[in-house]
């Protein structure tokens, strides 16, 4: 096999050099060589998307929805297919790896039908014989920079209404996934897209990233990644007034009460913390648990820790899969230390050794653990939560607000009362009451507040509030 090649102006172009797609399951599988693009290729991708920008601007809807159904339609007859390479090159398991190809083909689905339902309002004007009209328009060529966790989703949320909406896009994955982004541009490359509407520019962040950011006729950026990184996004964009789209971190609380389901509780516990390795922006890292049920929610968790299967993402019956590469494993087992300093007490989390070489840990369950502990305050991204005891609600409700974070927040309960009180007082995006903090539809808004999210929110009607700007026009017949 070849190197697979950027997506420029219509056409499949080399890079300025190429990197091997590792499988994290088994360090001795590569899966393909994909070029990495330099500034130069940036350039060439805006160039070619600027080209391109009036005519698509000015498309029907019908046309926009043909390309999204094909590409949707495509993505789910190959969900299998596509799930399986991506959890060879992510390492989530397979059934979650097929669940993300569904979803992406369902995000297509759906903004196919938006782009027939572009609304407007016709108001009368305040002045005699005039009409007033509210329309909304492309905001013109979108930068799109996504992360290695859900390698196919997270581009199918974020393209999908940039084209629905009549937008370019020049789209930059991440290093560590370019298999799934590949085989997405492979299928709009025949979905009936005029040359120049979407570019595939593989490679570093360093280098393809800012020369995204930097790149003056991208009028806007959407973003999924690091804390950190999302600041210095924002902080070049406001720089040169580009329109900003922020998703980033969690430090997610899922509360436990006393008259909580026990299953219920460890289930939706044991899916947000440990499923998908832990790695998603909304799994659970702070168990919030009153001090009723404590020691019994404490004991099942361990127990169920204990039977969960890590091995090889693509292995029947596996559970859980490998940390996404070395650099993150790394970071999981740094924190695991750190937290035994902080005096925590530490279940599972063990480097394990399969019988092929990869990224394996057992998962991992901090007890005795107070909210300051920096186990509690920074973002791990791996397969471990920590256990936080509290007296009762008020103060479960207290902990699970005070964070830096505010994307997902979730309690098992069977109070009506509580559930209540805590859906309209979670500081967060989204609430989830006895479900997993992780997990949520394609067809309605997604994104948190405080340092978790940064502008108007991703998915749904409320996608069209990024991807469009609004245009007032006054009338006299």
């Amino acid at each position: 096999m070849g190197v697979q090649q950027n997506y420029i102006g219509g056409k499949w172009t080399d890079g300025a050099t190429a990197k091997d797609n590792v499988n994290p399951s088994d360090l001795t599988d590569v899966i393909g060589s994909y070029a990495q693009a330099d500034a130069s290729g940036v350039e060439a991708a805006v160039d070619a998307a600027k080209a391109a920008a009036h005519g698509w601007n000015r498309s029907t809807p019908q046309q926009r929805y043909d390309v999204l159904e094909f590409a949707g339609n495509e993505i789910m007859a190959r969900r299998e297919e596509l799930g399986r390479l991506l959890s060879r090159e992510e390492g989530k398991t397979l059934p979650e790896g097929i669940g993300e190809a569904t979803r992406a083909a369902q995000i297509f689905k759906f903004f196919a039908g938006e782009a027939l339902r572009i609304q407007g309002e016709k108001l009368a004007s305040v002045r005699p014989g005039v009409e007033v009209e509210i329309t909304r328009e492309p905001v013109g060529i979108v930068g799109i920079i996504t992360p290695w966790n859900f390698p196919i989703a997270i581009p199918a949320w974020k393209i999908a209404p940039a084209l629905a909406y009549g937008n370019c896009v020049v789209f930059k994955p991440a290093d560590l996934v370019p298999g799934c982004a590949w085989a997405l541009a492979e299928i709009l490359s025949r979905a009936g897209l005029p040359e120049g509407v979407f570019n595939l520019v593989m490679g570093r962040g360093s280098v393809v990233g800012e020369a995204i950011l930097n790149a003056d006729a991208l009028g806007a950026i959407s973003f999924t990644g690091s804390v950190d990184t999302g600041k210095h996004v924002a902080a070049t964009c406001a720089g040169r007034l580009a329109k900003v789209q922020l998703e980033m971190g969690g430090k997610n609380p899922f509360v436990v009460l006393d008259d909580a389901d026990i299953a219920t509780a460890v289930n939706c516990a044991v899916n947000s913390a440990f499923f998908s390795t832990g790695q998603r922006c909304t799994a659970s890292s702070r168990l919030i648990v009153t001090e009723g049920i404590h020691d019994k929610f404490v004991k099942a968790m361990s127990d169920r820790i204990e039977t969960l299967k890590v091995d090889d993402a693509l292995a029947q019956g596996t559970e859980i899969g490998p940390v996404v590469d070395e650099n993150q494993l790394k970071q999981d087992m740094d924190y695991l230390e750190i937290g035994k300093k902080e005096g925590a007490k530490l279940i599972g989390g063990d480097r394990l050794k399969l019988s092929k070489d990869g990224y394996y840990m057992k998962p991992a369950l901090f007890t005795e653990t107070t909210n300051d502990m920096r186990i509690n305050r920074e973002e791990i991204f791996g397969p471990v939560a920590s256990v936080i005891r509290v007296k009762d609600y008020d103060e479960a409700l207290a902990v699970a607000n005070d964070t830096n974070f505010g994307l997902s927040s979730g309690i098992a309960t069977t109070s009506l009362k509580y559930a209540s009180d805590f859906k309209r007082n979670a500081e967060a995006g989204m609430v989830m009451v006895n479900l997993p903090t992780a997990g949520v539809d394609y067809h309605v808004p997604f994104g948190g507040r405080k340092g978790s999210s940064y502008g108007p929110r991703e998915q749904g009607r409320y996608a069209a509030e990024f991807y469009t700007t609004v245009k007032t026009t006054y009338i006299q017949p």
